[in-house]
């Protein structure tokens, strides 16, 4: 008799609603009211290009919550898990390195309750998700065995696009000032960092996609995939101005469209029946 399969546990089902309920609200900060993070933000985004790019990522962030939490399967919920794990604690100390940048005094009400809660959660944040991810290990039961493989090219394709991004990512975290003039869009340090978190995060979503090799253990980050692409997209076009179309700038288009490509494989093509 085959073991039970591995359910979500409780804590980690709240973890994945606080989540995508977190990533709504910063989302409508930076891609709803992105021309007013002074006083609506945790600190001054001043370019609007890099504000909707944070707030793309985190109402991609949003998606992906939102989904894995309604899978009360543990394969079919956790694919996001380590990328946003790591985007956390990326993330805690990029606030530490720059929180002098943060609206924490002589800033608006609003602003200031802004940055405030931001520490707030970027401090109980990452432990919450680490432990929920622990306790999550430990839980009993069996994963589901794979029903419809992944092609191996989609794998390759995965696996090469999350060591990517990676590798753009530490090194918008670790060198700002070299990814600050290669950028087709205005970067400080502190939203090179904040974005860089974001792309480690992808990262290993993508990573955690081509190991887990199933399309329905896949399929939240896959639509994840489709959703982020479409928000960068709409924020280039309403900061078109901000952008340098060089190389660099239609690069970042095309590397929209392969994004989108990329989640919409996951969504049916490219798979296979595992016994085949």
């Amino acid at each position: 008799m085959s073991a039970a399969h591995r359910q979500t546990t409780p804590l980690m089902r709240f973890a994945l609603l606080l989540g995508a309920l977190l990533t709504f609200l910063a989302g409508v900060q930076l891609f709803v009211l992105t021309d007013h993070t002074t006083d609506w933000f945790a600190w001054t985004v001043d370019a609007g290009s890099a504000a909707t790019i944070i707030g793309g990522f985190y109402w991609t962030a949003c998606v992906l919550s939102y989904l894995s939490w309604r899978r009360r399967d543990w394969v079919e919920a956790r694919v996001g898990v380590p990328g946003v794990t790591a985007f956390l604690w990326a993330t805690l100390l990029t606030t530490l390195v720059h929180l002098d940048k943060f609206h924490l005094s002589d800033a608006s009400l609003t602003g200031e309750g802004a940055a405030w809660a931001w520490l707030v959660i970027y401090v109980v944040d990452p432990v919450l998700v680490t432990t929920a991810w622990i306790l999550q290990s430990r839980a009993p039961g069996a994963d589901a065995e794979r029903s419809s493989v992944l092609s191996p090219w989609y794998r390759r394709a995965l696996t090469g696009t999350g060591a990517l991004f990676l590798v753009v990512g530490v090194m918008m975290m670790a060198a700002p000032s070299v990814v600050i003039g290669r950028a087709p869009f205005p970067l400080t340090d502190l939203t090179s960092r904040a974005i860089g978190s974001w792309v480690i995060a992808m990262g290993g979503v993508y990573l955690m996609m081509a190991w887990e090799n199933d399309r329905d253990r896949v399929w939240p980050a896959a639509v994840a995939s489709v959703v982020a692409p479409i928000l960068f997209a709409a924020g280039t076009l309403r900061y078109r101005d901000e952008f340098t179309w060089d190389a660099a700038g239609w690069s970042y288009l095309v590397a929209l469209g392969f994004l989108a490509a990329l989640g919409a494989t996951g969504l049916g093509i490219g798979s296979r029946d595992a016994g085949s």
